[in-house]
């Protein structure tokens, strides 16, 4: 499942290449058709993320709300005035990287048959964007809006969101943190991935109570993800390593293998990067948790 940091990305996109524009929407599949017709022909006036919900709204009073899921993805395309990643969506299909669209056509004459099931096509005048596997997409009003915000936890890339909320919900309850962190109600937008990194790069263990974190190892912890997340808005990709954990002469920034970019994410087995403890695997969640047993003791 895509988390955040991409969806926050994606907000960025439709911000750059979609916003002031009147769009035609459309559902080839035809299970988005009647929030199609609210929508069409309406402008875009914002794209705004929270955790991994991506809401689009419009000059009607409208919005457009989307969760990926594990399956969902965004694929775009258009001329020369309409830029950046031409898919960006579920890491099991398109990759934890994103696909670069680096060359426009030459003559653009709109977009092409829909390929696949799209659930939701929208055009301007410029390009298009394609949705496909979503696992929610609606046409809600800002009310509803603002009530689905109000249900989930803070949001490490929101810059206005201090870390006392945080810090109170993932103590509110004896909890292990390993869950909390997965929980959207407590903190939005971390996934599997930023999950085990961030509680290995702390060096939390993963079923340690939340009263047991105290203030400091909660805002500890808030901070990272902060620095974590929007480093991986600036990157597109998920990279926790930093330089001195990585082999001799791995490329840096962006640029860093997927091999070297984790410290225990899918990393079972192998030798910790600090320790050489064997990376430990165990399921958490009906999710697989990865952690180093001598690095994150109890």
């Amino acid at each position: 499942m895509p988390e955040g940091h991409s969806i926050h990305r994606l907000a960025r996109q439709f911000t750059s290449v979609f916003a002031g524009e009147a769009l035609r929407a459309s559902s080839p599949q035809g299970r988005f058709a009647e929030g199609a017709e609210r929508i069409e022909g309406a402008v875009l006036t914002r794209a705004r993320a929270h955790g991994k919900q991506l809401f689009l709204e419009f000059d009607n009073d409208l919005v457009m709300r989307v969760h990926l899921g594990l399956y969902g993805a965004w694929s775009f395309g258009g001329d020369s005035r309409f830029r950046g990643a031409s898919s960006i969506g579920a890491p099991r299909r398109v990759g934890e990287r994103e696909t670069a669209d680096d060359d426009a056509p030459a003559v653009y004459a709109g977009p092409p048959p829909p390929v696949g099931a799209v659930r939701v096509r929208l055009v301007s005048a410029h390009g298009w964007a394609d949705l496909r596997g979503p696992t929610a997409c609606e046409v809600i009003t800002g009310a509803e809006r603002d009530a689905i915000i109000a249900r989930l936890g803070p949001d490490p890339l929101d810059p206005d969101t201090p870390p006392a909320e945080f810090i109170a919900r993932v103590q509110r309850t004896r909890t292990a943190v390993g869950l909390s962190l997965m929980n959207q109600a407590v903190i939005a937008g971390v996934g599997n991935v930023y999950r085990a990194e961030v509680l290995f790069r702390r060096r939390v263990h993963p079923w340690l109570p939340g009263p047991a974190l105290g203030d400091a190892g909660a805002s500890a912890l808030w901070e990272d993800l902060v620095l974590l997340m929007n480093e991986g808005v600036r990157a597109g990709r998920i990279i926790t390593t930093t330089p001195n954990h990585r082999s001799p002469g791995a490329a840096n920034g962006s640029a860093v293998p997927a091999e070297e970019a984790y410290y225990v994410y899918k990393r079972t087995g192998q030798e910790c990067r600090i320790c050489g403890t064997p990376v430990a695997m165990a399921e958490m969640g009906a999710r697989k948790l990865y952690w180093c047993p001598y690095c994150q003791a109890a």
